[in-house]
C-alpha cells in the first residue's frame, strides 16, 4: 500500500526556540482502506476529546509502519502533547473510564471508550538510561520523541487526516526494505540493549535478503552484545520467539553467534548450527513453534533446562524442547514400513497427555516429514474400546490382574492398527480363562 501515499512537499519544519538542529520533515498523505478502518466510534470520540482541549494526538510507532505497508495494525499506540495529568483531567471530565495506569510515570494512560482500550503516551525525552530502563522527561516536541525511538521505521507519526510525519527517513527505509537505527547505532543500543534483538527481529520482518546490514550497525552490536546479560529473560524470550518465526532466520541465528550475542541470551556455546541449518530448511512453510526450531541448537536435554533458567520459558515450551531433543532420533518412521506413521501414532496412544498430538506434529516438522505431518494432522485418536469394567464382567475381579490384562489388550489393539473392537479383544480374555 506504499503507492497509496501522495507527497505534499512540506518545507523544513521549525519551531521558534526549539532546541537542536531541525531535520527536514517530508510529509505524505495516506489514503488506504486499512487507515480508514481505524475510525471506530471510540477513536472518533478520542480525537474529539483531545481536539476540544487543543492537545495534539497522533498514531505512533509500529502502527504507522504497518499502515504504510498496507497492513491493518493489530495494536495501535497513540502519542500526544498532553501530559498524563492533563489526560486524566480531560478523561475524568468526560466520564471516561481509565484502566490499569501502571505506565503513568512513563507517560502512558489507558482509556476505555465504546468498549475499546486506547493507550496514549505523552511525548518523551530519555534523560537517564542504564541499558534496561530510562528516566523520562515529558516534551511537546515531536522530533525529540522520534529521536529516542529505536529504528527509523518505528519513529514515524500519523495524524487523523492521513498526514505522515517522518523525521528520520523511515518511509524511505521502509520502501527500500532497510532496517536502520535512529541516529548512532551504538548510542541507541546502549540506551536499551534489547534493541539488538529488536534489530534482528525487524530485519527478519522487513529486509528483502539476508546479509544486507550496515557495517556500523554490525560493529555496534558486536561491541555491546554483553549488555544483553543484564536484560530480563522474559523480555529476551519475547524478541527471540519473533526472530525464530520470521524470515532469514538461518542467517540471523548465525549472526547471533558470530557477533557474540548467543551466550548472553541463554543459547548454548557449543550449539549444533549444522543441525539448525538442516531443520530451518525442513520447517519452511509449516509454521513451527519457536521452540521446535530452537531445539535444533541443543545437543542434550540439559541445554533446554539451562535455557529455561535464563529465559523463564513456559512449562509447555520447556516440555516441547525436551520432547524433541529426546525423541528426534528415537521416534522415527520405520524404513520401508507399510505403516510409517505408526510409531508416532503409538506414541500418542501410549502418552495419553492432551498435548501429545501437538508435540508429535512439531517433531514431524522438525524431522522434515511433510507427508506424515499431513496424515497425523488428519488422524483422529481412537478410543481404546475396553475398560476394567468390561474385564470384570467376564469374571476377573483382581485389580492387579485387570491392570495387566488391560495393558496386554492395549498392545494387541495397537498391533491391529487400532482396528480390533471390544468383542474381539475380550475373546482373548475368555480364551485365557478356559
Amino acid at each position: 500500500m506504499l503507492s497509496a501515499l501522495r507527497a505534499l512537499r512540506r518545507p523544513l519544519l521549525t519551531r521558534p526556540g526549539a532546541p537542536g538542529p531541525r531535520r527536514p520533515l517530508v510529509t505524505m498523505k495516506l489514503q488506504s482502506p486499512e487507515f480508514q478502518s481505524l475510525f471506530t466510534e471510540g477513536l472518533k470520540s478520542l480525537i474529539e476529546l483531545f481536539a476540544r482541549e487543543e492537545h495534539e494526538l497522533r498514531i505512533a510507532g509500529g502502527a504507522v509502519r504497518d499502515l504504510l505497508s498496507g497492513r491493518a495494525p493489530q495494536d495501535v499506540d497513540f502519542a500526544t502533547t498532553a501530559t498524563p495529568e492533563q489526560m486524566k483531567a480531560l478523561f475524568q471530565a468526560a466520564g471516561v473510564r481509565l484502566i490499569n495506569n501502571k505506565g503513568e510515570k512513563h507517560g502512558t494512560i489507558t482509556a476505555r471508550l465504546y468498549e475499546e482500550n486506547f493507550e496514549i503516551t505523552t511525548l518523551r525525552i530519555d534523560v537517564v538510561t542504564d541499558g534496561r530502563h530510562a528516566e523520562v522527561e515529558f516534551t511537546t516536541d515531536w522530533q525529540k520523541d522520534a529521536e529516542r525511538r529505536d529504528l527509523t521505521i518505528n519513529s514515524m507519526f500519523l495524524d487523523f487526516e492521513g498526514t505522515l510525519y517522518d523525521y528520520f527517513n523511515g518511509y524511505e527505509d521502509l520502501k527500500n526494505k532497510k532496517v536502520r537505527f535512529v541516529g548512532q547505532p551504538k548510542q541507541r543500543i546502549q540506551e536499551d540493549y534489547l534493541r539488538i534483538l529488536r534489530y534482528f527481529r525487524f530485519y527478519g520482518r522487513i529486509a528483502d535478503r539476508p546479509g544486507d546490514h550496515d557495517p556500523e550497525t554490525v560493529a555496534a552490536i558486536a561491541e555491546n552484545a554483553k549488555g544483553l546479560a543484564g536484560i530480563s529473560g522474559e523480555r529476551i524470550w519475547v524478541e527471540l520467539k519473533k526472530i525464530l518465526v520470521g524470515n532469514h532466520v538461518n542467517h540471523l541465528m548465525h549472526l547471533i553467534y558470530d557477533l557474540g550475542v548467543a551466550p548472553h541470551i541463554g543459547l548454548p556455546a557449543d550449539a549444533s548450527l549444522e543441525e539448525f541449518n538442516r531443520v530451518s530448511k525442513f520447517v519452511e512453510g509449516f509454521s513451527p513453534k519457536p521452540m521446535t526450531l530452537l531445539a535444533s541448537l541443543f545437543k542434550v536435554q540439559d541445554d533446554v533446562t539451562k535455557l529455561d533458567l535464563r529465559l523463564k520459558i513456559s512449562k509447555d515450551e520447556k516440555n516441547l524442547g525436551v520432547f524433541i531433543v529426546k525423541n528426534r532420533r528415537d521416534l522415527v518412521k520405520a524404513v520401508d514400513s507399510p505403516e510409517p506413521l505408526k510409531p508416532y501414532q503409538d506414541f500418542v496412544i501410549d502418552c495419553r497427555e492432551p498435548d501429545a498430538m501437538a508435540r508429535v506434529c512439531e517433531l514431524l516438522k522438525y524431522q522434515g516429514e511433510p507427508f506424515l505431518l499431513r496424515q497425523m494432522q488428519h488422524w483422529t485418536v481412537p478410543p481404546f474400546p475396553v475398560s476394567g469394567h468390561d474385564i470384570r464382567r467376564v469374571g476377573i475381579s483382581s485389580g492387579k490382574e485387570i491392570g495387566v490384562l488391560l495393558q496386554q489388550l492395549r498392545e494387541q489393539w495397537k498391533k491391529s492398527g487400532y482396528r480390533m473392537d471390544k468383542e474381539e479383544l475380550l475373546s482373548y480374555v475368555r480364551k485365557a480363562e478356559h
